[in-house]
């Protein structure tokens, strides 16, 4: 399920808000219950990755494939696991926060392709997926590393856990999507200046 129409600048703002109060809060170890009123929109399913960059530098990534929930509620939960739970990083503490910039990929539904020809770098996310093996990386990940085409399959695959050239082989599929991007700066609740954000 995707949403039925774009978000607007509101609706991500309520998004970005909803993805740091849940942080603090399961920085502190308190229980965080997502609500919203902004618009009907945000009720409806989808699914979502919350992103953390601690000055320019990745500090966590997690999210759902699926719409499972509304997506407010997903927000919600993955910004707090991306935060407390990514097994690549250490669990944010309190005195990080306020260097920690927010971005919020809300997904379109996948749609599995024959022809990697179909992929556009800088729209498109990929999903690998062989058997037990199954990896993502979202549209944005390809242009701040300056990856073409081949190098985006390769990524993937490697993320997925299996060889570079996976993506080759029979039996795995590809799948593609693609994500409505935003972040707290984009939103303009981070100045320039707040938090020393280097280019890619």
């Amino acid at each position: 399920m995707a949403l039925e129409a774009d978000l607007t600048a509101e609706g991500k703002c309520e998004l970005l808000r909803i993805a740091r109060e849940s942080v603090a809060a399961a920085i502190s170890g308190k229980h965080y219950t997502a609500t919203t009123s902004i618009c009907d929109l945000l009720n409806q399913k989808a699914g979502a990755f919350v992103t953390l960059h601690e000055k320019g530098e990745l500090r966590g990534c997690i999210g759902y494939i699926e719409a499972r929930l509304p997506v407010y509620e997903t927000v919600a939960e993955v910004a707090a696991k991306a935060a407390m739970s990514d097994p690549r990083f250490a669990s944010v503490t309190k005195s990080e926060l306020d260097d920690i910039e927010f971005e919020i990929s809300v997904l379109s539904p996948l749609r599995k392709i024959s022809d990697i020809q179909e992929i556009i770098v800088g729209k498109h996310g990929i999903m690998m997926e062989h058997g037990y093996y199954r990896g993502l990386l979202l549209p944005q990940v390809a242009v701040e590393n300056g990856w073409d085409k081949n190098e985006f399959l390769r990524y993937t695959c490697m993320k997925a856990g299996m060889d570079g050239d996976c993506y080759k082989e029979a039996g795995t599929d590809i799948y593609i999507f693609t994500a409505d991007v935003f972040s707290e700066r984009e939103c303009g609740l981070i100045q320039e200046n707040d938090i020393d954000k280097k280019d890619y």
